[in-house]
């Protein structure tokens, strides 16, 4: 199906660049929705059964662009808000902004309750309630737009945190085309990207297939080792059971020096300098290793090797994520790769040898599900779960003799190396299909695509 633009697009007053059909209305956010604050409450609040409640923490995570209680699995609040958070209380088509990111990138995010279900609106959030008889669906893509979020990201304020707040949302312009354009425009993408979002799926999928299998291969290792011969014997920590007899076994804080990385915020960061490895980036682009002269990592002035020295990172040194906003990732890490110099930035613990082990063996342990279990037990929090270093200074490690080490090491380099590439290659078309993602969603919602007199093709 050839797919061609509107002939009548003209240059918008509202952004530099844009063009939009002549006869599409453009109108202020505020004239078109009225406002209302998620529930004033906190993690602890939330139960498993109850109302359903959507919170930041999930628009940001799992459900953006929509939430269906019945299907998705949100957590819940008393009935007692029934009577005490009414102005709360979402209807079908409402949507719910996050009023808080951490990045640039996730400053917009919102869900629309596309559900009749009784649903409350959470913490961190701010409702828009639409006034009009649009499609509340048409809205929905126009805010998932990235023409639509450049209003939003060039006018939210923060360094460590974004602050999305109403008089952002209510400046925004929004472009309507006629009621019938607008169904249009939701079939096409709702169809189409069906499509491409199935084989985002299958590829995710894989991926977890692959990382479970990478993480089954690492926890054998690092806990029975590979030896076909090696003599079991008990550990006497109950919750490891039988490892092998020759290893050590010792705290972290008899095998690690501990400090902290630097004392900067976002704002300290530049775009050139020495790099500089922070908490985000653990969680999100370079757990288990990074190397600076292959990864592309934020950096600081060269002032801080003077005023920072403990946060200068040497080769094998290992940095940890101070704080994660789920249990799972708590205990992320990640260790230097690399001889350049590269510091430890914001909420991070840094924590280096002081044994003549080897680093890239310590890395595939702390990587071990059996490892990361016991910070789980112990970090504390309820919206921030907190990884101290007294935490990490009473873990366990388990681990052979140098030699086994690098046989160790060897193993599953060479067992998880392929498993690597796929995932890679994965990621890499993920990368491309959701590029096609926000490509076919702004085309459609800024008339590159007419589709008045073109039949949308039914599911089959």
């Amino acid at each position: 199906m050839k797919l061609n633009s509107y002939d009548n697009l003209i240059t918008s007053e509202i952004i530099n660049g844009l063009d939009l059909p002549a006869h599409w209305r453009k109108i202020r956010f505020r004239h078109l929705f009225s406002f209302d604050r998620g529930l004033g409450i906190t993690k602890a609040n939330l139960k498993d059964e109850g109302i359903p409640c959507v919170n930041y923490g999930e628009i940001h995570s799992k459900f953006g662009f929509e939430v269906i209680p019945e299907r998705d699995t949100l957590k819940c609040v008393d009935e007692d808000y029934l009577e005490t958070g009414k102005k709360s209380l979402l209807q079908n088509g409402d949507f719910v902004f996050a009023d808080t990111s951490e990045d640039l990138e996730g400053s917009g995010n919102f869900t629309y309750l596309n559900s009749d279900e009784t649903t409350f609106a959470g913490y961190h959030t701010v409702v828009a309630r639409l006034q009009s008889d649009d499609n509340p669906r048409y809205i929905a893509y126009l805010f998932d737009s990235g023409r639509f979020r450049t209003q939003v990201r060039k006018s939210v304020t923060g360094v460590k945190v974004f602050s999305i707040t109403q008089a952002i949302l209510k400046s925004t312009y929004v472009w309507l085309p006629t009621i019938d354009e607008q169904s249009k425009i939701v079939e096409l993408l709702d169809f189409r990207l069906s499509k491409i979002d199935d084989l985002i799926n299958k590829k995710k999928l894989t991926n977890k297939k692959l990382s479970l299998k990478r993480l089954s291969l690492i926890n054998s290792a690092v806990t029975l080792g590979i030896k076909e011969d090696n003599e079991l014997e008990e550990s006497n920590i109950a919750w490891l059971g039988k490892i092998p007899k020759t290893w050590k076994i010792r705290r972290l804080k008899f095998i690690f020096n501990f400090s902290r990385g630097l004392g900067i915020t976002r704002a300290d960061l530049k775009d050139s300098g020495i790099p500089c490895i922070n908490y985000g980036e653990i969680h999100s682009k370079y757990g288990f290793e990074v190397d600076p002269e292959r990864d592309l990592l934020k950096c600081v002035d060269e002032t801080y090797y003077d005023t920072g020295k403990n946060a200068l990172l040497d080769f094998g040194d290992f940095v940890f994520a101070d704080t994660s906003e789920d249990l799972d990732g708590s205990g992320s890490f990640t260790y230097l790769n690399s001889k350049k110099p590269t510091f430890a930035g914001y909420h991070t613990v840094v924590a280096r040898l002081r044994t003549q082990d080897l680093p890239r063996y310590f890395a595939y342990l702390l990587d071990s599900e059996m490892f990361k279990w016991q910070i789980r037990k112990s970090v504390s929090g309820v919206k921030v779960f907190s990884i101290t270093q007294g935490i990490l200074k009473s873990c366990y490690a388990w681990y052979p003799s140098l030699e086994e080490q690098l046989e160790i090491v060897s193993y599953l380099d060479k067992k998880t190396d392929y498993i690597k590439n796929a995932l890679d290659k994965n990621n890499q078309a993920i990368e491309k299909l959701m590029e096609l993602r926000k490509s076919l969603i702004d085309d459609a919602v800024t008339g590159k695509i007419d589709l008045r007199d073109i039949e949308t093709p039914e599911e089959g």
